[in-house]
């Protein structure tokens, strides 16, 4: 292999954007993965859908210490760009809500027309590359794998992923190869992940889906309602309004340490409190029995979970507490089930012109290895293409 070649390990969203960027360019590049096939975690995101980004690409959907890098990264290859580059690679794609899809709606579409441009452009990929330690040299990098493999180059970029769904390499090897060089790490937890809630009512009503608003409550400090899907489990609440809303309980509970944290739910949030003081005070004057007092307006398993309210509560009471049920939080799921990991590298060490690092000359970082995460909706894929892009192009 020639000594001129940059290494990428990690070939997810980020990395194989990265090679096809630097191979266009007629520069040698290499794909160094941990597992036997490339983009395995774009085969699962957006439910095997591939949600590819979002018509409103900016850095406000992202955690606030990113914001700067992220801002610098789309004004030379936001939206347009991004789109621009499916389609010249023959991607077909909609937006929904102002999330864009492959019109095939597979994941599998996405990732084919990304091999088929890294085989076009001649692009080297090594499979089962375990990458244990980087070693700066004069002349560059060298690269040791966990069977004894070894690979030399130039530059190198780091697109490790983060810690969710490890099964698919993610695992936070990136992490323990960029402290190695002299990076500070931002402590990755789960983010957009189910949540943890001791409470009989889960239990009792798990696989239930309801529409609800929630808003957590942190030491007393409330945060911004949301609405959404709720999903009761065995083990406590998930659904899209639990995913949407967990990041700030996560950081919470798995960074900060902190005890007190519950989630405030509106279980029938399209009913104004007074209309709905109203409405069971009516059904209690014709005289429906407890387990009837909610039907037509939640499902028949709920309207039998809460009856109790009727049985000790009157109307009035029972209406406040299903406009603000309470769920203390204990904590949250683990990386197997969340979507997206807050926290990573220190974006402050990382030029926002090149996302080479402002330590190691010749390092460049892409993707989720970086403490940059956004909300659900396209963002974060979003990121891994325009990152790894122009860390390629650098």
């Amino acid at each position: 292999m020639p000594q001129t070649t940059t290494l990428i390990i990690g070939g997810g969203a980020a990395g194989m954007t990265a090679a096809i960027s630097k191979a266009r360019r007629g520069e040698p590049v290499i794909i160094l993965e941990k597992t036997a096939q490339l983009g395995k975690k774009i085969l699962a995101s957006g439910n095997g859908r591939c949600n590819l980004l979002n018509e409103q690409l900016d850095s406000s959907f992202y955690n606030p210490e990113a914001r700067p890098l992220v801002n610098s990264v789309f004004s030379r290859f936001g939206r347009n760009e991004i789109l621009n580059f499916f389609s010249e690679l023959g991607l077909h794609y909609y937006s929904q809500g102002g999330r864009i899809f492959p019109f095939t709606n597979q994941a599998a579409s996405v990732l084919k027309v990304l091999e088929m441009e890294i085989q076009r452009l001649g692009v080297k990929v090594e499979y089962g590359f375990d990458c244990l330690s980087i070693r700066k040299t004069q002349n560059g990098f060298s690269l040791q794998a966990a069977d004894g493999r070894q690979q030399t180059g130039p530059s190198l970029i780091l697109t490790g992923g983060g810690c969710t769904y490890p099964s698919f390499g993610s695992d936070g090897s990136g992490y323990k190869l960029a402290a190695s060089l002299g990076h500070r790490i931002i402590k990755p937890i789960p983010s957009t992940v189910p949540l943890v809630v001791k409470d009989p009512f889960c239990h009792l009503l798990q696989g239930q889906r309801i529409i609800a608003r929630a808003q957590s409550r942190i030491r007393d400090k409330a945060g911004t309602p949301v609405d959404g899907e709720l999903l009761f489990t065995k083990y406590g609440l998930s659904g899209s309004l639990i995913l949407d809303i967990s990041q700030e309980i996560s950081l919470a509970i798995n960074r900060l340490n902190i005890k007190d944290v519950s989630l405030e739910i509106d279980l029938i949030p399209f009913i104004e409190p007074k209309q709905l003081e109203t409405e069971l005070l009516k059904r209690r004057k014709t005289g429906l029995s407890p387990e009837e007092m909610l039907t037509g307006i939640l499902p028949n398993k709920l309207c039998m979970a809460f009856k109790q309210l009727f049985e000790k509560d009157n109307p009035a009471k029972a209406a406040a507490k299903l406009k603000n049920w309470r769920f203390e939080v204990s904590g949250t799921r683990g990386w197997n089930e969340a979507e997206f990991t807050a926290g990573g590298i220190d974006t402050g060490e990382i030029d926002p012109q090149t996302l080479e690092s402002k330590l190691v000359k010749g390092l460049y970082l892409a993707g989720e290895v970086l403490d940059v995460n956004g909300v659900r909706g396209g963002y974060n894929l979003g990121w891994a293409w325009a990152s790894g892009y122009i860390a390629g192009l650098n």
